[in-house]
């Protein structure tokens, strides 16, 4: 891979690779935005990062077999000056967020960039809504559908798929980066399904994907395919190999990628696509001259089962939970910003090792902090026993949480 042409990265950023580059920001600088700057958003690429002229790049939609009417070709202006443009607020998750949690967690080493917790933005993204593409190619979602003998519709599109691919350059793994999504989602329009071209009101720049790139509220950002040149409607996945050979949660006695594929898992297990529900805690400091108010603040983000309705903290590892304010949501799709202030007890702060906070503190110098989410079904985020390991260290979804040190102790010691 060549990577002599690199444009210049945001220097806001904690890199974890170079070569391709991968950053992502401090934790408690990138909750400080409800709407995430450019310079804030995360890095995450399989393939050298390219420059692309927006006057000739194009994207085709098509679909073999008459799945679409007909073959379309834009570059970007011709999206801009013949689509309505529509803007969504959405967050943008990496599959490995958290990674290097569920190692430390599970005492049990991963595969992959050891992610901390700031491979999530939250944007506003500006583009053409992908139905609208799809439409102006011939695809008709009730044309799709199987006919029961007395015409009416039976079924849904699950067998079809929406495949994206960028063949700007060449990856770690493969020639090509793609990857696809169920049709459905697509072809709805309260889905929200996007390719943008603008962030925050500005042109995508090659970090990002410019001069387009797929948006997929709600799912994985591996999905969100940058430089997409082509859009397929097919009866298959895609068969690229982040969407066959990696990305999937596979069975914690799966050590190996030899085992993984010595024993096919690779073909039996579904591809990531919806995001889980989520959250961390950036920042926790004891804030007051007593050593007894604790702030708190973190982000959570929404599964499949709908917006987050509530975000509650604990000292105690769970044993009780204090609600958390909600200081920003935007929509379906957007992350949610939270902050609590905790009053500690005397016995917490004032013993080195007594029960409670003590129990968890490290070294007696300190305590922990746990967050958990809950949606607007009802579902409440799992505790880390209950979330499995997985070689790839994808979709660690377990409450999150941060040691916070009591300066109390040290001006007693």
């Amino acid at each position: 891979m060549d990577f002599s042409n690199e444009p210049a990265h945001s220097e806001k950023l904690n890199i974890k690779g170079e070569h391709p580059f991968n950053a992502e920001p401090q934790l408690a600088e990138l909750v400080k935005h409800p709407l995430t700057p450019e310079e804030l958003m995360y890095c995450r690429s399989h393939c050298p990062v390219k420059t692309v002229d927006p006057a000739s790049f194009k994207v085709t939609i098509d679909g073999p077999g008459g799945l679409t009417e007909k073959t379309l070709s834009y570059t970007l202006a011709d999206l801009q000056s013949e689509f309505q443009k529509v803007e969504v607020v959405a967050a943008l998750q990496c599959a490995g967020n958290r990674r290097k949690h569920m190692a430390e967690k599970k005492h049990q080493e991963v595969e992959g960039l050891k992610w901390d917790e700031g491979t999530i933005c939250n944007v506003k993204w500006g583009g053409v809504r992908m139905v609208d593409l799809l439409l102006r190619a011939g695809v008709r979602m009730l044309d799709l559908l199987p006919r029961t003998g007395d015409g009416t519709d039976e079924g849904n599109m699950q067998d079809l798929h929406l495949c994206f691919a960028s063949h700007v350059s060449p990856c770690e793994e493969a020639d090509w980066f793609g990857g696809s999504i169920p049709l459905r989602k697509a072809m709805d329009p309260e889905e929200d399904v996007l390719l943008a071209y603008e962030v925050n009101g500005k042109p995508l720049s090659p970090d990002h994907g410019g001069p387009f790139r797929v948006v997929v509220p709600g799912h994985s950002g591996v999905r969100w395919v940058k430089w997409v040149e082509r859009i397929t409607v097919s009866t298959k996945e895609s068969d690229n190999y982040y969407q066959q050979k990696d990305y999937k949660i596979l069975p914690p006695d799966v050590t190996t990628h030899d085992k993984a594929n010595d024993e096919a898992w690779w073909s039996r297990l579904p591809a990531l696509q919806s995001n889980t529900l989520n959250s961390a805690v950036a920042s926790a400091e004891l804030s007051d001259n007593n050593g007894q108010a604790l702030h708190v603040k973190g982000y959570a983000v929404p599964g499949a089962s709908g917006q987050v309705k509530k975000v509650e903290v604990s000292t105690d590892g769970g044993k009780t939970w204090t609600n958390a304010k909600i200081t920003y949501q935007e929509g379906k799709w957007s992350w949610t910003l939270w902050e609590a202030t905790l009053q500690l007890s005397g016995a917490d702060i004032g013993e080195v090792g007594v029960a409670g906070v003590g129990s968890m503190r490290a070294n007696g110098t300190g305590g922990k902090v746990i967050s958990r989410a809950m949606d607007q079904s009802g579902n409440v985020q799992r505790f880390d026993k209950q979330v499995p390991w997985n070689l790839r260290g994808v979709g660690y979804d377990a409450v999150g949480e941060k040691l916070f040190e009591d300066e109390t102790l040290h001006r007693s010691a």
